[in-house]
């Protein structure tokens, strides 16, 4: 799941507290704080003030809408690739590939260009 944190990780926000999971401005005003430096005794200095924090909240909710959108096709992707993985070996360069694993290897790099998600993915057959 792709939450607040990830957004502003994302957004290359760096030294933040964020208690809770804001859903809208109001809530992300009040749980997200901003580290502006630490005290004589190394503990953070939190700051509640916008102004200091360098995000706002409609930039974080719009990168967090992003990441959700691109979830399907980054997991699609992540399974792609690791079927690729386990057929690497058949690339070696002492070996031969046949028609039928070069056709099966072309066909999971290109899975990308006619399936978005993995709820409607038809994977070739491993030959």
């Amino acid at each position: 799941m792709t939450d607040i944190g990830t957004a502003l990780i994302k957004l290359q926000v760096t030294e933040w507290v964020l208690s809770g999971e804001p859903t809208n401005e109001a809530e992300f005003n009040e749980m997200f704080s901003k580290v502006t430096g630490e005290d004589a005794n190394g503990i953070a200095i939190e700051s509640n003030d916008p102004s200091d924090w360098g995000v706002t909240w409609s930039q974080v909710s719009a990168k967090k809408d992003e990441l959700v959108a691109a979830e399907p096709m980054r997991l699609l992707r992540e399974e792609r690739n690791r079927l690729i993985a386990e057929t690497d070996w058949w690339a070696s360069s002492d070996l031969t590939m046949t028609e039928a694993q070069t056709a099966y290897r072309t066909a999971l790099r290109d899975i990308t260009n006619t399936y978005t998600s993995l709820d409607d993915v038809v994977w070739p057959t491993k030959p």
